[in-house]
């Protein structure tokens, strides 16, 4: 592939016949061509030595490129070690590996494969300064290879033997000529390292050093990410006498970020109950902030007595004059569990479903205005709806509703048919019900909030 030559092998087809596989590398692309194999006069081949097809040469090039590709999309450690347990150990004959990075004045494992952990707890720790291969590997940037335990006993007098292996690599985690850390690769059996093998291994170890970087970076920003917004959503949700209540947050895929998806709900001097869900545009750090201002604008707004279009209309204000690129959905709803109503504002958010027992749910068509922080002089119309005893008012965001190419009124409604049929049920319990329904359809490409509430006069 790299020298763009063209290259011919030898496979098994699954009824015992040998199979002649051509490749021939062009400017436009790779032709492939697959034959019966043989000599031409219709001679059966001398069959493949099986020993000769236990590996491929330990000089790939196919199997560094591809390995080169796959590890630019690991966001995680696991997932580097994975991928090289995968796609090294199987060419190499490798049994067992540890990825080692310098945290303070030692040594730790991030990542293994093979050891068992009695080992791993032997080696983890060690001080940076310590004697052994792999911290002289990490100090000098220079790879080591011992093809027996007498080679690495004599390099090393003072080793004490940790595993059964028999032979070892030790090769340097360098990044932008900054030294990481060290990867060990332990072989059962002798093994004479070649001169191809050696290269071929650091650079594979340069490959794995930038991949493991990233992932630890990865890993750092998403803890700090889900720890901020974890910390912006309410801890629990108040009690009110007469109304039961249910919410969950669920994170998006990994891979796409941290999201700006919120809810809240809060209890109001005059004895109305104020519920809110919203979601701000964009998966990272800014979006999580902007969530926490939108969420505090509305709850300061809420408070001094406005109804929900009001509270919605001087939050969209604020966001203009704050000159945020990202737009904000949002879904205010105050229930009055005296009269036995709630006034609801919709800021481009999808619409409430509302539930009796035994019946099916209804599509709460809110007005909609726009999104909040486009339009400094948007309305919000409210709309005034019964909640009865015994009713069930569901609020989420569009990461429980949206599937690809489906319309997003059927999804509504397939969600209102799943909210009728546990409208029964604890509310705990039907905010799994509606979470599992989402997440058997589809893994979630954005994050989810939902809140539920019951009108339930026997809990005054």
């Amino acid at each position: 592939m790299i020298g763009r030559q063209a290259v011919t092998c030898l496979a098994g087809h699954p009824d015992g016949r040998l199979l002649e596989i051509r490749l021939h590398p062009a400017p436009s692309g790779v032709s492939l061509h697959i034959a019966p194999a043989g000599d031409g006069n219709g001679r059966e081949p001398t069959p493949l030595d099986p020993d000769a097809a236990v590996a491929p040469p330990s000089n790939d090039s196919l199997n560094f490129l591809h390995m080169a590709s796959t590890l630019t999309h690991a966001l995680d450690v696991r997932e580097v070690v994975d991928l090289v347990a995968d796609h090294v150990a199987p060419v190499y004959g490798v049994h067992a590996m540890a990825l080692l990075v310098a945290e303070g004045s030692r040594l730790r494992i991030v990542g293994s494969h093979g050891y068992p952990r009695d080992v791993l707890d032997r080696i983890d720790g060690l001080p940076v300064t310590s004697p052994t291969p792999a911290e002289r590997v990490m100090q000098t940037g220079r790879p080591a290879f011992f093809d027996t335990w007498e080679e690495l006993l004599g390099a090393y007098p003072d080793a004490v033997r940790t595993d059964d292996a028999a032979a070892w690599a030790f090769l340097p985690l360098s990044v932008s000529d900054q030294r990481i850390g060290t990867c060990v690769l332990a072989f059962t059996d002798a093994h004479r390292f070649t001169p191809e093998e050696r290269v071929a291994l650091n650079a594979l170890a340069g490959l794995i050093a930038q991949a493991l970087d990233r992932a630890m970076l990865y890993e750092i920003k998403d803890r700090l990410a889900h720890s901020l917004q974890t910390a912006l959503l309410p801890g629990a949700l108040p009690h009110i006498p007469g109304l039961q209540t249910a919410a969950r947050y669920v994170p998006a895929t990994r891979g796409v970020g941290i999201g700006g998806d919120f809810y809240d709900l809060l209890s109001l001097e005059d004895g109305s109950v104020a519920a809110v869900v919203g979601d701000v545009q964009g998966h990272n750090m800014t979006a999580a902030a902007l969530m926490g201002q939108v969420r505090t604008a509305i709850r300061a707004f809420t408070v001094t007595g406005a109804n929900p279009g009001k509270v919605l209309q001087h939050t969209n204000r604020l966001l203009v004059e704050l000159g945020t690129d990202l737009f904000t959905s949002c879904l205010l709803v105050h229930v009055d569990l005296r009269l036995r109503t709630f006034c609801a504002a919709s800021a481009g958010h999808p619409p409430p479903l509302l539930c009796l027992p035994r019946r099916h749910a209804d599509v709460i068509d809110v007005p909609a205005g726009p999104l909040l922080g486009i339009d400094p002089d948007a309305e919000y119309p409210t709309l005034n709806v019964p909640f009865p005893p015994e009713a069930v008012l569901a609020l989420y965001t569009d990461g429980l509703v949206e599937l690809p190419g489906v319309d997003l009124d059927r999804c509504i409604d397939d969600l209102g048919r799943h909210l009728a049929r546990g409208c029964g049920e604890p509310l705990w319990q039907l905010t799994d019900a509606l979470l599992d329904h989402a997440m058997s359809a589809r893994r979630p490409a954005d994050d989810i909030a939902v809140l539920l509430l019951k009108h339930d006069p026997s809990a005054l």
